[in-house]
């Protein structure tokens, strides 16, 4: 349960409320349990291996997308963790403050800025990103290895068609 209601009262009290109206309930439980699964993910790597790191969910996705990408640029790391520049600015510091990121211009353009983890920042991702992965797989743990490849195909479909629309 990730809220007040279960899944199946919430879905439950959705059909009594909605059933009337001409819906596509098989889309709709599937969004809503994309999302719900989403939330009740992040709420729990929070909980767990984010806790003690002074990491929010999205700085630990800046560096994520940092650690994986190398130095690269605000625009881009942006795009990549999902936030907005602005939303980025405001990691960005925070993480500079933790000193787990730099900033530096663009070589060619010094109206663009450039990120890259500093060696804390590398230290930091080498270590906690086990414990991630473990937690990770405690959150696939009732899925057959088909079960969890099914579903990360299907979703990355979704993502698909999401990014030609």
């Amino acid at each position: 349960m990730t809220g007040h209601h279960t899944m199946r009262q919430t879905e439950e009290a959705i059909a009594e409320r909605l059933g009337a109206l001409n819906l596509d309930f098989e889309a709709m439980w599937a969004v809503s349990n994309i999302y719900r699964a989403s939330s009740a993910i992040r709420n729990h790597l929070e909980r767990t291996v984010l806790r003690d790191t002074g990491l929010t969910w999205t700085g630990f996705v800046v560096m994520w997308v940092v650690w994986i990408w190398g130095e690269s640029e605000t625009r881009h790391v942006a795009a990549e963790a999902g936030i907005s520049k602005g939303t980025l600015t405001g990691v960005i510091k925070t993480l500079e403050s933790y000193r787990h990121l730099r900033r530096s211009p663009h070589p060619t353009d010094r109206r663009r800025v450039m990120v890259a983890l500093t060696a804390t920042g590398e230290r930091l991702m080498r270590e906690l990103f086990p414990d991630f992965n473990r937690q990770e797989a405690f959150v696939v743990k009732e899925l057959t290895g088909e079960q969890r490849r099914e579903l990360a195909g299907s979703l990355r479909l979704v993502l698909e068609h999401l990014e030609r629309a």
